[in-house]
């Protein structure tokens, strides 16, 4: 039986995001601890994100967290389970 994979890690979901969105501002944390033992968390990492972006400018919340799924899609496939989006526009924040 093959182990499984690595799972994404806070460093490599915020290297994806500042080569795909130029943020101004980007946090990324991991909380998966605080997920230990609920459903879902041997599924996958849970991560927080904060961001701003001018990629974000006039672009709704729908559509700026579309923004940031499209470019964690690769990594969302080997184990992200959940990602908490603060989204954000410079003036924003």
């Amino acid at each position: 039986m093959n182990p499984a994979p690595p799972r994404p890690t806070a460093s490599q979901i915020e290297a994806v995001l500042r080569a795909a969105l130029a943020p101004s501002l980007l946090e990324v944390r991991d909380d998966s601890a605080a997920h230990a033992g609920h459903a879902g968390a041997a599924e996958g990492s849970h991560f927080s994100v904060r961001i701003v972006s001018e990629r974000f400018v006039g672009v709704a919340r729908v559509g700026r967290h579309r923004l940031v799924y499209d470019a964690l899609r690769d990594l969302m496939t080997q184990g992200i389970h959940a990602l908490a989006l603060d989204t954000r526009a410079p003036g924003e924040h």
